[in-house]
């Protein structure tokens, strides 16, 4: 990308801000675009904003953030070494998870900060974000284990909020965590020679127009959607790309 990553992100987040695509800005306090470093390697995408980031702005700030500032420093990183965002950027009412109208509005957001920020590895958060990349994924049966595409690895994790809420999670977070050091090694390995290992490659779930940084659109009504799927079943797939 020829322009600064800086300037592209903070052009992403203003637009974000002023987003009116679906019905979950009608109770944001604040947007939250996404926050850390623009020229990141690894990229946290989780869900959406709770209570304490509707009202910062800013991703993963409650205990869920707590536990992921934890998991960083023990693999020797700080959170403003990462990007983290959210396959939603505004908080869904009382905290739902959020339904599919509402993360095809925010998907061409996420994608052009993928795009910008161009990371060697994307870790996904919970299971609305591994679907994006892992649309037949169960998060139990594939967490920690990653795959490659010819740019990048992914990895899907459990969402930090399920670790608090159960507690027996933790050993295999860690574990998991453990691993993404090994997996960016390997791409800057495989970048530094010019190829990437290819295994299966995620595919996105949604389609949106391929825009470098999107403009505000007129507000349109949130189409009906189906109730959320059971804690271990994967979210529904409108399309793949």
């Amino acid at each position: 990308m020829n322009e600064d990553r800086a300037a592209v992100i903070e052009q992403i987040a203003a637009q974000v801000r002023a987003c009116t695509l679906c019905g979950l800005h009608k109770g944001r306090t604040r947007a939250v675009p996404g926050a850390g470093d623009p020229h990141a390697e690894i990229m946290f995408i989780g869900e959406g904003p709770g209570f304490n980031e509707d009202q910062q702005g800013l991703p993963f700030v409650g205990r869920s953030g707590d536990l992921l500032v934890k998991l960083l420093k023990m693999i020797g990183l700080e959170r403003d070494q990462v990007f983290i965002a959210n396959v939603v950027k505004c908080r869904p009412p009382d905290n739902r998870d959020p339904l599919p109208d509402e993360i095809i509005a925010c998907k061409h957001y996420l994608d052009a900060q993928e795009r910008a920020i161009d990371p060697l590895v994307i870790a996904t958060l919970g299971r609305y974000s591994m679907a994006r990349y892992f649309p037949e994924g169960k998060i139990s049966k594939i967490h920690g284990e990653p795959e490659y595409n010819e740019r990048c690895a992914y990895i899907p994790l459990y969402h930090p909020a399920a670790v608090l809420r159960n507690p027996a999670l933790m050993p295999q977070m860690e574990a998991d965590f453990l691993r993404i050091i090994n997996v960016l090694k390997k791409v800057r390995q495989m970048r530094a020679a010019g190829a990437v290992p290819v295994s299966a490659p995620p595919a996105m779930s949604v389609e949106a127009p391929p825009v470098e940084v999107p403009p505000a659109a007129p507000e349109t009504p949130p189409a009906p959607a189906e109730a959320p799927p059971p804690d271990d079943e994967p979210p529904v797939q409108l399309s793949l790309f």
